[in-house]
């Protein structure tokens, strides 16, 4: 007597129904998207594009009574370094004040580029932006009144991608010379999250939504 075949198992994803299905694309695709801007990311931290233009941009970072913070220091030192190697004739500095500060992150800057050299009639100030867009976008309407489009860009490492992007928004033809130094993962992580929302939606909508 013919034992009857038994019944054939249907594959694990066979099993699956187009809303499980069309869930787990979707996820993949989100995965896949954050893992390329985490990509790009970490390769803007690591490359330095400098190339002559007509103004140095110098974003703005804590400062504590006029004395610049570490990190605006390093932005500071870094942006002299590329005015001295004839980068660019202009270095504008960047970034308003915080509530109870007495001083902006700009005024800041401007003082510390004054004590190491500048001249008043090569920096620029942008006093009045409370976030990185807000500060681009100031910049690049002043700039553009004197015929400047062309810039180079300084900032932390695991910045550069952003702040790239952002320029580009707000009308600036940029460049990235990040500061020395490395990105750390936490940075990288909350960079690449930042770069992700702002691709989609744009960083102005971003930047409306506290981002």
């Amino acid at each position: 007597m013919t034992r009857p075949d038994p019944p054939r198992r249907r594959r694990w994803w066979r099993r699956l129904r187009w809303p499980t299905l069309f869930g787990l694309g979707v996820a993949v695709l989100a995965v896949s998207y954050v893992a390329t801007t985490f990509v790009l990311v970490w390769q803007a931290s690591r490359h330095d594009g400098r190339v002559r233009a007509d103004a140095i941009v110098v974003l703005g970072a804590a400062q504590y009574n006029g004395v610049p913070s570490p990190v605006l220091r390093q932005r500071l030192d870094h942006a002299l370094d590329l005015y001295r190697e004839g980068v660019a004739p202009l270095v504008v500095v960047t970034g308003g004040r915080q509530p109870g500060d007495r001083y902006t992150e700009a005024t800041t800057g401007y003082n510390y580029l004054r004590d190491h050299g500048l001249s008043d009639e090569v920096i620029r100030k942008e006093v009045q932006g409370a976030s990185t867009y807000e500060s681009l976008a100031s910049v690049a309407r002043f700039l553009r009144d004197e015929g400047i489009s062309d810039v180079v860009l300084v900032s932390s490492p695991a910045h550069s991608r952003r702040v790239a992007d952002i320029a580009r928004e707000v009308g600036l033809r940029a460049t990235v010379s990040p500061a020395p130094g490395s990105a750390s993962l936490r940075a990288l992580a909350r960079e690449t999250a930042a770069v992700s929302i702002g691709r989609l939606v744009g960083y102005r909508r971003l930047d409306r939504l506290g981002g």
